[in-house]
């Protein structure tokens, strides 16, 4: 027998990590954890591209593994809070840009049964990263880096990120970075951030991303706007109250005691209808870059007139108008309603206004139901013989065609002559007609 080849620590981390034992996969995750930060304290340590790939396959097979939503959800995030474990940014923006291009390649394996767990650990890492960008205090740097390694993973035309990933990414971006940094984050910070979607929008020539960037991103942004408004409000409200207890030193006992109980209702949740912080955007800013995206020649018509709808309501919400601001539930239902619905409505009117008009203008005889030939109602026939119908309206050649189909119900063999009278005239029978 042969020397026994030793693998290296990656791969037997990863054998361990893709375990059947839950044991086994729990103790191979705390191991690698502890792996991670050894490896990486080092001058000259580091993890290669290679290492990472292999890492990452044994992660994703470890949730893959793991039942039972609770269990999960817990295994998600200690997966995801590895990022932080990792001592330079560098190789932290290695660990993820091998998670991504791990789920672009696993993708397509994914069953349906399984595609929920793996949607919540993209949703986890995204929140991680962006959380470590929070504790580097939101260099500019450090932005510009992960922007521009989620755009090529992810949003770039030539990365293999199949259509699932590029919409649940879409999706969550604002949710992720308001939970992260909704309280810290200024105008231009934000627009910082969603400077890739508005580069990707105008160039993309997939008609699914450009919808999902619309609706995921910019109409989301005006949705929120009112949103936004109220909590800058409440902001300035709230620092104007500090500048007036700062300046107050000779309050009474009485305005401070009751100042001390407004404060300890909202400790104790007397704030229950105030809402979560919402992202901040100077909307003009927005609309003008993108109109610069959108006017260059190189942009897709269908995507200027996208986009050119989008900066028509971002300048509105600039100039202080907000476009869908306290609008009927009726008018909700109208602009619900399907197009083909609202069509044959139109077409039903306009064959109803014809009608009308046909009818006036052939005289007072042609004004009642009864006698009009184009619209005689069935149950008409019963009262109103054949003959005087004809001879009201001018049509003599009627009366011919419809004297031999009475005939022929009523099997009589006696002819109707023109001079006799309706009401004397025998009618066929309804068992007869039938």
């Amino acid at each position: 027998m042969g020397p026994r080849t030793h693998l290296p620590p990656e791969i037997q981390l990863a054998q361990r990590l893709a375990g059947n034992e839950q044991v086994t996969r729990d103790r191979a995750v705390r191991k690698l954890r502890k792996y991670i930060v050894a490896r990486t304290q080092r001058a000259t340590g580091g993890f290669t591209h290679d290492e990472l790939l292999k890492i990452w396959k044994g992660l994703f097979y470890c949730l893959w593994m793991q039942d039972k939503p609770l269990l999960q959800e817990e295994l998600g995030r200690t997966i995801s809070q590895l990022v932080h474990a990792f001592q330079t940014t560098e190789t932290q923006h290695l660990f993820l840009q091998t998670f991504w291009q791990t789920m672009n390649r696993e993708w397509a394996g994914i069953d349906r049964l399984r595609l929920d767990k793996f949607y919540m650990l993209m949703r986890m890492v995204l929140n991680e990263s962006l959380k470590a960008l929070k504790t580097g205090g939101w260099e500019e740097r450090q932005v510009e880096q992960l922007l521009e390694l989620l755009f090529t993973e992810i949003l770039h035309p030539s990365s293999q990120a199949p259509n699932g990933v590029k919409s649940h990414f879409i999706e969550i971006f604002l949710e992720e970075l308001t939970k992260v940094g909704a309280k810290e984050l200024t105008a231009d910070q934000n627009l910082r951030f969603i400077d890739p979607f508005c580069r990707m929008a105008a160039c993309t020539k997939d008609s699914l991303v450009l919808h999902n960037i619309t609706r995921g991103i910019f109409e989301t942004i005006v949705e929120q706007a009112p949103l936004a408004i109220e909590d800058l409000m409440n902001e300035l409200d709230a620092q104007k109250g500090a500048d007036e207890e700062s300046d107050g030193d000779s309050e009474s006992l009485e305005g401070s005691v009751h100042r001390a109980d407004l404060e300890t209702d909202k400790e104790t949740g007397g704030d229950e209808d105030s809402s979560e912080p919402v992202l901040q955007f100077d909307y003009e800013a927005v609309a003008n870059r993108l109109f610069e995206v959108a006017s260059r020649q190189s942009t897709p018509s269908q995507n200027r007139k996208r986009l050119y709808k989008v900066i028509q309501k971002l300048q509105d919400l600039a100039g202080g108008t907000f476009p869908e601001d306290d609008i009927p539930e009726k008018t909700y239902r109208h602009l619900l309603e399907g197009r083909r619905a609202r069509k044959m409505r139109r077409r039903l009117l306009k064959s109803q206004n014809k009608r009308r008009r046909t009818g006036a203008g052939e005289g007072e005889e042609a004004s009642s139901p009864d006698l009009g030939l184009g619209i005689v109602k069935k149950r008409s026939w019963k009262a109103v013989s054949p003959e005087v119908v004809c001879a009201e309206t001018g049509n003599q050649s009627g009366v011919s065609r419809r004297k031999r189909k009475l005939r022929q119900l009523s099997g009589a063999g006696t002819a109707v002559t023109h001079g006799q009278e309706p009401g004397r005239r025998k009618r066929p029978s309804l068992k007869s007609r039938k």
